[in-house]
């Protein structure tokens, strides 16, 4: 019963414009709720991978540059794309993190939804994560 309620209501959101989706929860560490909501669940794959494209450093010490962008197009609707750019970067922070804000920009059926994030990760760690 909840599933069916569930699905009309998504169904109702989709149809009066608003976000039928929720957040992947395996994606949440890469995605802020104000994107993944206006995603399906391909798309929320997508932008979450290009966030880790464009956060990924080069070089034996791994620095990502701002302006490092990733872009991509859905493989599911043909009205959606998005980029994930780093704006800024703080290289050490008082608790020994590296931090960057990332600022995420969708386009879905011609509106613009832009969200910018801080994503930190702890040396040797690779991997940059959403900071709340």
């Amino acid at each position: 019963m909840g599933s069916i309620l569930g699905s009309l209501a998504g169904s109702a959101a989709s149809r009066s414009g608003l976000s039928g989706w929720i957040p992947i929860p395996g994606l949440t560490d890469q995605l802020t709720a104000a994107i993944a909501c206006k995603l399906d669940p391909e798309e929320q794959k997508q932008a979450a991978l290009a966030t880790l494209e464009a956060t990924r450093g080069e070089g034996v010490e791994a620095d990502v540059a701002v302006g490092s962008s990733s872009a991509w197009t859905s493989n599911t609707r043909s009205n959606v794309s998005g980029t994930s750019t780093v704006v800024a970067r703080n290289d050490q922070d008082d608790d020994g993190l590296q931090c960057l804000v990332v600022s995420d920009v969708i386009i879905v059926r011609g509106e613009e939804t832009r969200a910018d994030k801080r994503m930190c990760r702890k040396p040797p760690a690779a991997r940059y994560a959403l900071i709340a």
